[in-house]
């Protein structure tokens, strides 16, 4: 279907849609909104972006858009990110239809939800454990339940809300439309569509490739302990774009938002432990374009709408595909074009290749920005800035003034408001060097690898991450200059270039390692295999008594 208007749509709910500057249905939408307005039961397969969430509510609205105060939808979503967006749109949607809506989630006030449900509600979207306990109250009626709408629920399965999703669907009434929106479709997901939907239509109107193909993938190999000054080149050079940055876990979100913010840019972090108030003013500042770059982990980010996103950027290679789809998928948002980067560590290299070979792409290899190419960036911004400024009159009578009373030329007067400008921003104003950063150059290979020994080892909880760390942060050793690190129980060896190693034996003599002063040696060389056998000396032999 070409329009939203071949759709078998209320009039009311079309001039919504046409207020939303939506003009053409996506896939998703043209395929699913007829099926759940006949009342078939759906399964359906679409990437975030695609329009899923007007697939499902505008036939929803369209089932109950009579209204009549009790509950005849219900809506459930992973998180509360999700559930409160779903709600935003259900109310946008529905302005002009006499309907009444409300979205439960854990983390808020059981008071006005209670206040709410009393009063009366046709539809209500919600997270599945804050549903349940309302179930289980007695606060949330489900008799009269029409449509009953499963969103993500690949991703109810990987958060353990499983049990609680077939527990709700235990409770509606065996009548209810159901339809069950999922990216992947996982065993235990297809256990609940066989069991409680009827002769479900499949909707598949995406395949996997689909869900990246419209993104330009890049990859930046890098050490570990270099992935934070990776990032802020790969921010630089891209100046005027809104960035999501994915951590792996909450304490490193909030780590490398505070870092950011440090440096100068608008950064700030959204996880498990903030706040719902704290959450929502992070939102409101990213919806508002006052941040440069969201930091966030997989399920802080769930049910985060925001179109302008332009970049997305994986601080670890995700060890599953879904999270690595799910995550690039927050950009190139309603038709438009987007970018992903990932940073790879040697050891990650595994999954990066796993990842091209699944989905079928090639993840472009790029270097770490140069300071040439930062500054290249941040002129061609400049540049299109300054062409595209308006309301010059009362600048220019500004400049003739300053003219006037300074005995600057035009060009002088330009470059020291260009050189007041560059203090206050992240401006480079020299061209800086086109060499990638020593740290990011892979490790050198001319002379033979040694290895350095420390009296350390297992028995004191030594890893290699603690030994590359010490290196790095102490010896300036590049982590992708650090070879085979080898721990036993008492000692360790740790593989550098020979060159490498000597610099860093003149330099330090010991480490600090696990609250341990460790002294650093040049290891003799390690025989390969087994030792071999060496006669017992006579007076070592085992005495045997005659009998």
């Amino acid at each position: 279907m070409s329009t939203f208007a071949e759709l078998p749509l209320d009039e009311r709910l079309l001039t919504a849609v046409a207020n939303q500057g939506y003009t053409e249905p996506t896939p998703i939408q043209a395929e699913a909104i007829p099926r759940m307005v006949s009342g078939q039961d759906i399964i359906a397969g679409a990437r975030t972006g695609s329009g899923k969430t007007a697939a499902f509510a505008l036939p929803l609205l369209e089932r109950i858009k009579d209204g009549g105060g009790k509950v005849r939808g219900l809506i459930l979503c992973p998180t509360r990110e999700l559930a409160m967006q779903v709600g935003k749109n259900l109310q946008a949607y529905g302005a002009e239809l006499p309907i009444r809506g409300i979205t439960v989630y854990g983390g808020a006030s059981y008071t006005p939800q209670l206040k709410a449900l009393r009063s009366g509600v046709d539809v209500v979207v919600g997270t599945p454990g804050r549903v349940l306990d309302h179930l289980k109250r007695g606060s949330l009626d489900l008799s009269a339940l029409e449509v009953f709408v499963l969103d993500e629920a690949d991703e109810m399965l990987r958060m353990g809300f499983i049990d609680d999703v077939e527990a709700i669907l235990g409770a509606a009434p065996e009548t209810r439309q159901v339809a069950l929106f999922s990216a992947t479709m996982p065993a235990p997901i297809r256990r609940i569509a066989d069991n409680y939907l009827k002769d479900p239509q499949e909707v598949a109107v995406e395949s996997r490739a689909m869900t990246v193909d419209h993104i330009e993938q890049r990859a930046i190999s890098v050490g570990q302990n270099h992935k934070l000054e990776a990032l802020v080149r790969v921010l630089q050079v891209m100046p005027g774009v809104t960035h999501l940055v994915f951590t792996r876990t909450r304490l490193q979100a909030a780590e490398v938002a505070g870092e950011l913010s440090r440096r100068g840019i608008a950064a700030d972090a959204i996880h498990g432990d903030l706040a719902q108030p704290a959450r929502e003013r992070v939102l409101g500042r990213m919806r508002a374009k006052r941040l440069q770059v969201l930091v966030a982990t997989d399920v802080a980010a769930r049910g985060l709408d925001v179109n302008h996103i332009g970049h997305v950027v994986n601080m670890d290679v995700p060890a599953d595909i879904e999270s690595y789809v799910h995550r690039i998928g927050r950009t190139g948002r309603a038709g438009r074009e987007g970018r992903a980067t990932v940073m790879v560590t040697r050891r990650e290299q595994f999954r990066l290749r796993r990842l091209e070979k699944t989905l079928k792409v090639q993840i472009r290899k790029v270097r770490v920005p140069t300071d040439a190419d930062i500054a290249r960036r941040q002129l061609d911004r400049l540049q299109s800035d300054l062409e595209n400024a308006e309301n010059l009159d009362p600048a220019r009578v500004v400049v003739q003034e300053l003219l006037e009373r300074t005995e600057l030329s035009e060009t002088e007067l330009a470059a020291r408001a260009l050189a007041m400008l560059a203090e206050h921003t992240n401006l480079r104003l020299d061209s800086g060097s086109d060499e990638a950063p020593e740290w990011s150059r892979p490790p050198r290979t001319d002379g033979d690898m040694v290895e350095i020994f420390m009296p350390i080892g297992r028995n004191h909880d030594l890893r290699p991450g603690d030994i590359v760390g010490a290196l790095g942060n102490e010896c300036g050793v590049p982590g992708n200059a650090i070879g085979r690190i080898s721990i036993f129980p008492n000692k360790t060896f740790v593989q550098l270039p020979k060159g490498t190693a000597e610099d860093v034996l003149d330099r330090f003599s010991r480490l600090d390692l696990r609250g341990n002063t460790v002294p650093l040696s040049m290891a003799r060389p390690r025989s390969e295999g087994p030792p071999k056998h060496r006669p017992r000396p006579p007076w070592k032999k085992k005495f045997r008594p005659r009998r």
